[in-house]
């Protein structure tokens, strides 16, 4: 596996892979611990944070509000400037590629008396913003954003009130944008959801001091709560850990453990799906850290994978694992259907055109539909020069694909990788025995 100068990643087959990996840590923990730690009250102490590209455009945002934070002793120090401490930034906040911080921190400007304005880079803002804009507005807020629902997002908050509001779509980071502008408004807000989706945010609060109140799909949240600073820990990122716990499952002979990672209950569906479909997977050492299920993980490749069904409801939990799930489904005997992803459609790219296109290229029978894709497994690929779309998710998927194909797969615009992942391309060089 090389690099070259204009970031063409090479890859070439291998037999298995074997080895135990230290991830970065959870990037959608990593968010929610830097804003959350933002608007606290006193020093927040948090290790393991996540380094990718995102995760910085998170820190560089709260800092433009006025926020302090450094770094120091391989921990990040966060002063919070408490509920209603942070300052009107003197320029546009750039979210760059990351969704995430868009969505969340909008729950938190769509709060303050003062106007900001969220943009990002050409990915983002071509992603519709329209699940929080119209909640917020509910609220109070005052949003305009391009063609009604882009960003730019231009943001004068204050005065919120407490609304009952049903999501559309389940959605961790729409869920905790309200959850989070709930805590500043008047009274109670009510969220329902129509499947369950992540609870990082949930958990997080609980564990700063926030009284919420959560039975089954419905949370409820009083505003007026002053969050506590805390020693925060960020596991290890299981949606990382998927690509080389995916390559392990296919690869017979194969056995990758994933060290200290969150298995999150709302995150962890992933490792099911992968035993469901024929992988040998142990889970060891449970424990759980400021709120948070930590274990280690390991995946063993049993040989003889199987298609599944992976329906709307499952979806929301695994979301950022359907691109690796993909290309184990093109080594399984059988059919896999992958529904109600809609979703994924409009995340950093389109990752079901996306998927459809590149897997083709490499010999998979794979089919787009609408709200998803039909993968008849064939238990084979081959090399061949694909693309990332500029998608990091994509681009890691290619990349275990490439591994398990025959011959040498050229996936061009790979420097993408380094939004979630930085060091990926080592960990799996590592794994990969010839």
């Amino acid at each position: 596996m090389r690099t070259s100068d204009d970031d063409v990643l090479y890859i070439e087959s291998c037999r298995y892979v074997e080895g135990e990996v230290d991830l970065p840590g959870d990037k959608s923990i990593s968010h929610r611990a830097i804003i959350l730690s933002s608007i606290a009250k006193g020093r927040s102490s948090i290790r393991g944070i996540q380094k990718g590209k995102d995760c910085l455009a998170t820190i560089g945002c709260m800092r433009k509000l006025g926020v302090k934070i450094k770094e120091e002793n391989n921990k990040l120090i966060v002063d919070g400037a408490g509920m209603d401490g942070l300052k009107e930034p003197e320029d546009v906040l750039n979210c760059k590629n990351s969704g995430t911080t868009m969505r969340i921190l909008s729950g938190v400007l769509a709060a303050q008396r003062f106007y900001s304005v969220l943009t990002g880079d050409s990915s983002l803002r071509k992603r519709p913003m329209r699940r929080i804009i119209d909640p917020l507005s509910m609220m109070g807020a005052e949003i305009l954003a391009r063609e009604g629902f882009f960003p730019p997002l231009s943001i004068r908050g204050g005065n919120l009130r407490g609304i009952n509001y049903t999501l559309p779509v389940a959605s961790a980071q729409v869920k905790s944008c309200l959850i989070l502008a709930g805590l500043y408004a008047r009274g109670k807000t009510r969220i329902r959801e129509p499947f369950l989706s992540r609870d990082h945010t949930e958990r997080m609060l609980r564990y700063m001091g926030v009284k919420l109140d959560k039975k089954d799909l419905e949370i409820e949240i009083s505003g007026g709560q002053e969050l506590q600073a805390r020693d925060l820990f960020i596991p290890g990122d299981i949606s990382s850990g998927a690509f080389f716990a995916g390559a392990a499952a296919i690869l017979k002979g194969s056995c990758v453990v994933l060290k200290k990672v969150g298995i999150n209950p709302t995150r962890s569906l992933f490792l099911k799906v992968l035993e469901d479909m024929g992988a040998d997977v142990k889970i060891h050492d449970r424990k759980v850290i400021c709120e948070e299920e930590v274990a280690e993980v390991e995946v063993r490749g049993t040989g003889d994978l199987k298609g599944i069904r992976i329906s709307e409801n499952l979806i929301p939990q695994i979301i950022d694992e359907i691109p690796i799930l993909a290309v184990v489904a093109c080594f399984a005997r059988g059919k896999t259907l992958i529904e109600g992803a809609m979703e994924l459609r409009v995340k950093e790219t389109d990752r079901i055109k996306a998927l459809v296109n590149e897997l083709g290229k490499m010999g998979a029978r794979i089919e787009e539909k609408k709200d998803g894709m039909l993968i008849q497994g064939e238990g084979m690929l081959k090399g061949a020069q694909v693309k990332s779309w500029g998608d990091h998710r994509i681009a890691m998927a290619l990349a275990i694909a490439g591994i398990c194909a025959r011959g040498i797969t050229r996936i061009d615009n790979a420097q993408c990788i380094d939004i979630s992942f930085p060091g990926f391309r080592n960990k799996l060089f590592k794994l990969v025995k010839n």
